[in-house]
C-alpha cells in the first residue's frame, strides 16, 4: 500500500488528525493517491541544490521531482483565493513573499470574515529542511501542510474536498495540472504536492552571514557584528543554531499566558497532552528575522529590541521553562543593553534580500 492510500485509510477511519497554526483541524477529507503515471509527457526539471553551508534536506525530493510546470502550477495554486471559502484569502495572504512569507501586516493571522486566529503566522523560507511544521509541530510532513489552513474554520474555512472541486471546474487548472502530472486529472495528491513543490523553491541562503561563511565577496563582518555574532554563540545558539537558526525543538521560552486571549495557548501540549510540554513552542529560524515581525508565537513583541530586552529582563519562571533560561534562582540572559545592540546587528547579517526580491516567487 503506497503513503498517500494508507493516509487516505486513516483519514476514513478517523484516527488521523492534521494540527492547524492555531488550532486542531477537524473532518479532514480523505487523500486520495495518484492514478497511474502517464508515460507519454515530458516536464522541463527545475534546478534545486543544497546550500553549500546547508546540511542535508529533511525531505525526500525523490518522492517529488521538481519540474518548471510543477512549481508553476503550486505558485498558481499559492496566489489563488480560490482555496477559502469565499475567494478572500490566499497562502500568500498570512505568507507574503516581501517579508520572508510571514505574516508581519497583522500581529494575529487573519481569515475569511476578518476572523482572527489565536497565533502570528511562520514564515515559509527553506521548507525542505523542517522536521515538523506550524507552532506546535502538529504536522510532520510538508505534503500535508495545506490542509489545515484550508480547513480550519477562522483561517481559509473550506474543505479539500471543496477546493478539489472548484479546481475541477475551473478554466485554468486542467490545464495546467495536465502540464505538470501528464493529464487533467486533479487528486488530492497531486494537488497537495504542487503546493509543496513551489514552497521547496523557498530558499534563502544568499545572507551577508552565509557569504561569511562560504567566504564570498560581501560577507565581510563589522566589528560590531563579530561582537554580536560571538555573544549569540554564547547566549542563543543553544536553540537557535546551525546554519537553519533553530534546533526545529519546542521550548519554553518564559512568555507567560496572554492575557487577551479568551484561552490560553497550550502549544506543544495541544499535540502530545504531556503536562511538561505546556506552553512550549517550535523554536523558530531566524533567517530573515529583522522582516519576520512582530516575534513570538502570538505576535506580542513588536521588535527585535523588545525580543532581547525579555530574555534580559522578562523571562517568567515557571514549571516548564526551559533551562537553559534558568540558572538557579535567576531567569533569563545576562546582556547588556550594548551586548543586545551588538546581537541585534549580527541579526541583521541574517537578512537575504536575493530571496526577499526574487521575482520568482511572486504572482507575476
Amino acid at each position: 500500500m503506497n503513503r498517500w492510500a494508507f493516509v487516505s485509510l486513516l483519514l476514513s477511519a478517523g484516527i488521523f488528525g492534521l494540527v492547524a497554526a492555531c488550532q486542531q483541524t477537524k473532518g479532514v477529507e480523505s487523500i486520495k493517491p495518484d492514478p497511474s503515471p502517464v508515460v507519454d509527457y515530458q516536464t522541463t526539471p527545475y534546478p534545486w541544490s543544497r546550500p553549500a553551508n546547508f546540511p542535508d534536506p529533511v525531505y525526500d525530493l525523490n518522492k517529488n521531482p521538481l519540474t518548471y510546470e510543477g512549481v508553476a502550477l503550486g505558485k498558481t495554486l499559492f496566489f489563488d483565493g480560490m482555496l477559502s471559502q469565499d475567494g478572500t484569502i490566499t497562502c500568500a495572504f498570512c505568507h507574503i513573499p516581501e517579508t520572508g512569507f510571514a505574516h508581519t501586516d497583522h500581529v494575529l493571522s487573519h481569515g475569511i470574515r476578518d476572523q482572527r486566529g489565536p497565533r502570528n503566522g511562520l514564515g515559509l523560507q527553506n521548507m525542505a529542511w523542517n522536521k515538523a511544521f506550524f507552532w506546535d509541530g502538529g504536522v510532520h510532513d510538508l505534503d500535508l501542510v495545506a490542509i489545515s489552513p484550508i480547513q480550519n474554520p477562522v483561517e481559509m474555512g473550506d474543505t479539500l474536498t471543496h477546493v478539489l472541486d472548484k479546481v475541477r471546474h475551473s478554466a485554468k487548472y486542467p490545464a495546467l495540472f495536465k502540464a505538470a502530472y501528464g493529464s487533467d486529472t486533479i487528486t488530492s495528491e497531486r494537488f497537495l504536492k504542487a503546493l509543496s513543490q513551489y514552497m521547496l523553491t523557498l530558499v534563502s541562503a544568499n545572507s551577508k552571514y552565509d557569504k561569511y561563511r562560504r567566504g564570498e565577496d560581501g560577507g565581510q563582518f563589522t566589528e560590531q557584528e563579530l561582537r554580536g555574532l560571538t555573544l549569540f554563540t554564547q547566549h542563543c545558539s543553544g536553540c537557535h543554531t546551525g546554519e537553519l537558526f533553530t534546533d526545529q525543538s519546542f521550548r519554553n521560552n518564559g512568555l507567560l499566558p496572554n492575557p487577551n486571549a479568551k484561552n490560553p495557548d497550550l502549544g506543544r501540549y495541544t499535540i502530545t497532552l504531556n503536562e511538561t510540554d505546556k506552553y512550549k513552542f517550535r523554536v523558530p529560524s531566524l533567517r530573515n528575522i529583522d522582516r519576520t515581525l512582530p516575534y513570538m508565537h502570538d505576535g506580542r513583541l513588536a521588535s527585535l529590541e523588545r525580543v532581547l530586552n525579555h530574555y534580559a529582563t522578562g523571562v517568567q519562571d515557571n514549571t516548564s521553562l526551559d533551562a537553559l533560561l534558568k540558572k538557579g534562582v535567576q531567569t533569563g540572559l545576562p546582556l547588556s543593553k550594548q551586548d543586545q545592540k551588538d546581537i541585534i546587528s549580527f541579526l541583521y547579517t541574517l537578512t537575504d534580500n536575493t530571496f526577499l526580491t526574487d521575482r520568482r516567487f511572486k504572482p507575476y
